[in-house]
């Protein structure tokens, strides 16, 4: 499922999230890819996300330095990164885009090759 307009929180979707500093002294807006499925959040409070970065200059494995970054919403150059976390849905804010079904491939791929989930 690509991203949707519907304004639930779907597969594909790029949201702002504001994440809380662990010394709990502020937080910090960030954007990240949603890969969860509908399904899961709605029958969780959590959605599974992989954080972004503009920061295209180091690319780790597990990351994908994105093609179409301005489809997405974003406002710079940006790599997805094999970075997961699971989150709860209340810290997302609202969103930005949704990633290209061209990008979400080499995402995946990335994906399964750092979860160890090849075929």
């Amino acid at each position: 499922m690509t991203g949707s307009n519907e304004g639930g929180l779907s597969r594909q979707d790029i949201v702002l999230v504001d994440f809380i500093f662990s010394e709990d002294t502020g937080s910090k807006r960030r954007p990240v890819l949603v890969l969860s499925s509908a399904e899961y959040h709605h029958g969780r409070q959590e959605a599974v996300v992989v954080a972004i970065t503009s920061n295209t200059r180091r690319i780790l494995p597990g990351d994908h330095l994105m093609d179409d970054w301005e489809h997405a919403g974003l406002p710079l150059p940006s790599v997805v990164t094999g970075i997961i976390r699971t989150i709860k849905q209340g810290m997302i804010g609202r969103k930005l885009g949704f990633v290209s079904e061209k990008d979400m491939i080499g995402i995946e791929v990335n994906l399964k090759t750092i979860l160890g989930l090849l075929d």
